[in-house]
């Protein structure tokens, strides 16, 4: 067993700190577009304000900025103590480090300025998209190379969720942002139309199945039965549910173009994916949960735990109703409603949010020598006011999409519409005060997260400081 100085955690603290920092601004930018759905003239006429610009800000800062931080500082956490050795190529690390604050930076930058691709998750212009794939690929190295200098034979079922999801995303990355440049700062595709769209949304689905699930379902199964104190609920369940995931997640595209001119079949194959995922991401869900048999009093006591659990609840959901929403039925419905936005939020806030707060607890008073937070009631409180927060968000969006979806297809006997669109967006904008408030709630959580690490960070060192522990047993 290594002694706990031989870990390279300057990496992951440093991950640790800007993921707190991008999620206050990640959340700023959202809390503003949200005011500016309520009052359009808080842009102030002004290009770079607008929500067009803006939003894209907004999706990139919380996906990229704030997950992806999140995702570096857990991986480098977990995979040095899984494995008992230190990180791969030291300084590499700490390039992947400035490397990923440079593109996000250039990113809030270019993205008010109109500098865009227009694409989905993935706006960013060329230049951008190179340094991405260049620092991506230094990640790999990384994090594939401790695993390969391991001290330990067994491989911990969480580093195969970040391996198959930093492998899945410079895959991705790459044949997504092929592209001709014209300009430093435009180019256009390399695939036409329907190809585009088609490749587009292989890519945008499965940022969410392997950068939003895969990674932090490796956060849920190292930090889950490490919080509980207990050994997951069923390992062979977690290896049935990583293969089952990463074989079935990438297929399931097509359901984002439902009704549109890409082919039928298409459609009906991402469709019949989208349902088959129900399974896997259900046993997932449930052997995490199911991990605290035996210890379900923890609850009472433990605030940490409550992020995680409930953060596992919002997976669950989440991942029975994008299935759900794949159905063309139900498409049809849902499809340029609120309920997407419902949704997607389900899983940033309710699934992604929640495990990265509940990991991020758990690390930071291991990083400084500490033996817990500073404050357990500030977590607690936290905890309260985010979970109300989302549910409120989350809750107006679903009310308002369903609203909208009847609404804008209701019809008269002679064949015309029953509401013009302006009486449909009368009848929304309660609701986005509603999303409002809950963003806020959600925003201020933040700021109680930030003053409780610092005040971690700045207390007097704890007697002993962490000592290095295996993987969860199994």
């Amino acid at each position: 067993m290594q002694p706990a100085e031989t870990y390279n955690d300057t990496v992951v603290r440093q991950f640790a700190l800007m993921t707190i920092v991008w999620g206050i601004v990640g959340m700023l930018v959202g809390v503003i577009i949200a005011s500016q759905l309520l009052f359009p003239a808080l842009n102030f006429d002004i290009a770079w304000l607008s929500y067009g610009r803006l939003r894209p800000l907004h999706t990139n800062a919380v996906i990229f900025a704030f997950g992806g931080s999140a995702l570096f500082a857990t991986s480098y956490y977990i995979v040095q103590r899984t494995c008992h050795t230190r990180l791969f190529a030291g300084k590499l690390a700490s390039f992947t480090f400035w490397g990923w604050q440079a593109i996000i930076v250039a990113a809030a930058i270019t993205l008010p300025l109109g500098i865009t691709s227009g694409k989905e998750y993935a706006e960013l212009e060329w230049p951008i998209d190179l340094a991405i794939a260049v620092v991506w690929v230094a990640y790999a190295i990384v994090f594939l190379g401790t695993l390969v200098q391991r001290k330990v034979k067994h491989i911990y079922v969480a580093n195969w969720f970040f391996a198959a999801f930093i492998i899945t995303v410079a895959v991705l990355h790459i044949v997504n942002s092929a592209e001709i440049p014209v300009s430093l700062w435009k180019s256009y595709s390399v695939y036409p139309g329907v190809v585009d769209a088609m490749v587009q949304w292989w890519y945008g689905h499965n940022a969410v199945g392997f950068f939003l699930t895969a990674g932090f379902l490796g956060i849920m199964y190292y930090f889950v039965p490490k919080q509980a104190g207990r050994p997951v609920y069923s390992y062979r369940l977690s290896v049935v549910h990583f293969w089952a995931l990463i074989s079935v997640y990438m297929w399931a595209g097509p359901h984002h173009l439902i009704y549109t001119t890409l082919p039928d079949w298409a459609q009906s194959l991402g469709m019949i994916f989208s349902l088959i995922l129900i399974a896997p991401s259900w046993g997932g869900m449930i052997n995490g949960i199911m991990t605290l048999s035996g210890a379900w009093h923890k609850l009472r006591t433990d605030p940490i735990l409550k992020f995680l659990i409930v953060s596992l609840s919002f997976y669950g959901m989440s991942t029975f109703e994008g299935p759900m929403m794949s159905i063309k039925t139900v498409n049809a419905l849902s499809h340029y409603t609120d309920w997407t936005i419902g949704h997607v939020h389900s899983g940033a806030l309710g699934w992604v949010a929640m495990v990265s707060i509940g990991a991020l607890y758990a690390l930071v008073p291991r990083l400084y020598g500490q033996t817990e937070m500073y404050s357990k009631r500030l977590i607690d409180i936290h905890f309260w006011t985010m979970t109300i927060g989302v549910v409120l968000y989350v809750a107006s969006m679903w009310i308002s999409g369903v609203m909208q979806g009847l609404m804008w297809r209701a019809t008269n006997a002679d064949g015309t519409l029953t509401y013009t669109f302006v009486e449909a967006l009368k009848q929304t904008y309660p609701f986005y005060a509603v999303r409002l408030l809950g963003g806020l709630l959600v925003f201020g959580g933040m700021f109680i997260m930030a003053y409780n690490v610092w005040k971690t960070i700045t207390a007097d060192k704890a007697s002993t400081a962490e000592q290095p522990v295996p993987a969860p047993a199994h």
